[in-house]
């Protein structure tokens, strides 16, 4: 599906085929029609009524309570039209995979199915793409069907490039102006300070970070002499994956490194999933989306 070098049509039979099967096994998981993963109150005012208990105080309506003498609260009306955005990182450590897929494939896919899932009446959804050094590719938010089958073409045929996390999550803070979705799809190998960027816009929006990972990356083979290419920076370095000790120590750093992306997705407010290219990602996913349901 991936493959820069098929045909248009080859692409466009690729991406109906992976619309029909996230919509029939995600739709009515995630959002629906109303704002975010989670049914949330909206900005427009709806009916009044009397107040109980555990209501937000400040819903209350202090014209209609002084008429009345009994406290009332006004529910607000969860709102229809949703704006999201996809943050899909482009970078070389992307272009990376030792299992069924690369980590760019299963990033793709998982674009995919929120694209098409927020592909309602007046819903608009756009993207940010790491994939330049100076700034982030734009693709501006807009609703309907051909515009999430472009915005897909794109991610797939797209060549990636040098960028920074970071710069993407600060634009995205920028463009996204109305409250709505951010999907951040990443390996959260980027040395930026993405984690303050991130923080911010969860403070605004529904976050969530899609981690891509691939099985070498925490676990070393023991397959003697291995040189081993950093992806953005080209430097290489030969180790001896026989040593038992230098594989401990390399599945050791690299549990650090994901137990600490993980603590700091969580702090930021972010909902968190993990993606494997050696799993199916469209199982995880829909299992993720499952318990972000059950707990409402």
């Amino acid at each position: 599906m991936t493959n820069a070098t098929l045909s248009p049509a080859h692409h466009e039979a690729a991406l109906r085929r992976l619309e029909m099967r996230i919509t029939r096994r995600l739709d009515g998981l995630l959002h629906g029609d109303h704002q975010g993963l989670v049914l949330a109150a909206g900005s427009e005012l709806g009916e009044a009524r009397e107040y109980r208990v555990g209501d937000d105080v400040r819903r209350m309506d202090w014209n209609l309570t002084a008429r009345t003498t009994v406290p009332h609260v006004r529910d607000t009306v969860a709102e229809r039209e949703l704006e999201s955005w996809l943050v899909v990182d482009r970078t070389a450590s992307m272009d990376f995979g030792t299992a069924r897929n690369e980590k760019r494939e299963t990033a793709i896919g998982a674009a995919a199915a929120f694209a098409f899932l927020n592909n309602r009446a007046g819903n608009r959804t756009g993207a940010v793409l790491v994939d330049r050094a100076d700034r982030p590719t734009v693709l501006p938010a807009r609703s309907g069907r051909d515009q999430v089958l472009g915005l897909l073409h794109t991610l797939i045929t797209r060549e990636g490039g040098p960028g920074q996390l970071e710069g993407a999550l600060v634009t995205t803070d920028r463009l996204a102006r109305r409250r709505g979705l951010v999907v951040v799809v990443s390996d959260f190998l980027d040395p930026s300070e993405w984690r303050i960027s991130l923080r911010r816009l969860a403070g605004r929006h529904q976050v969530v970070a899609v981690e891509v990972r691939d099985p070498r990356e925490d676990d070393l083979p023991a397959v003697g002499l291995l040189t081993l290419v950093d992806p953005e920076t080209g430097r290489r370095v030969e180790v001896q994956t026989d040593s038992a000790k230098l594989r401990r120590r390399f599945a050791a750093a690299a549990a650090d490194k994901r137990s600490a992306t993980a603590k700091d997705i969580r702090s930021a407010g972010a909902r968190h999933v993990v993606l494997s290219t050696d799993r199916d990602w469209f199982i995880d996913l829909v299992r993720a989306v499952d318990r972000w349901r059950r707990r409402r």
